[in-house]
């Protein structure tokens, strides 16, 4: 990869790989620090790294750096906590978006994960699977699962809402 297709790349891919983070984390400090961190891997190994391919590898790097920063972090912060402290009520109602991002966190890692990268940045099963390291029939699978569960905690809400 030259100088100009990194920076092509950074270009393209930095605002979907933030929006990717930042839905998967909650923490725009996270996500911008994470980005920043995928981009620079990117660039001690751009001569290793084909331009067709950057788009899969920063992703594929951003998922694995994520699932790292949740490993390192698990149990040191508790979804009553976090609630606490982004100002969470509960008979509040503030719009959709509050209501569907805090479905996503309720989602495990992977089921997350898979669904934003197929529902919101478009990618295919096959691309993926290669992302996250698995195969086509878990990712249809891990979708199919996140899908419902969205669905019973949206629909859950309809009654309260």
């Amino acid at each position: 990869m030259t100088t100009n297709e990194y920076n092509l790349c950074v270009d393209q891919f930095a605002d979907r790989l933030f929006r990717f983070l930042l839905k998967n984390t909650g923490n725009e400090d996270l996500a911008r620090d994470l980005v920043q961190d995928c981009f620079e891997k990117l660039w001690m190994k751009k001569e290793n790294v084909d331009f067709e391919r950057s788009k899969s590898y920063l992703f594929t790097m951003a998922h694995n750096a994520m699932i790292d920063q949740w490993r390192k972090d698990k149990g040191h912060q508790d979804i009553a906590d976090y609630e606490e402290q982004v100002g969470y009520e509960q008979n509040q109602y503030s719009g959709l978006r509050p209501i569907i991002e805090r479905a996503l966190a309720k989602l495990p890692e992977i089921q997350r994960s898979v669904l934003l990268l197929r529902d919101y940045e478009g990618y295919d099963y096959a691309e993926i699977g290669r992302i996250c390291e698995l195969n086509e029939s878990q990712v249809k699978v891990y979708i199919y699962r996140a899908r419902v569960a969205m669905k019973n905690y949206l629909g859950a809400l309809n009654l309260v809402v």
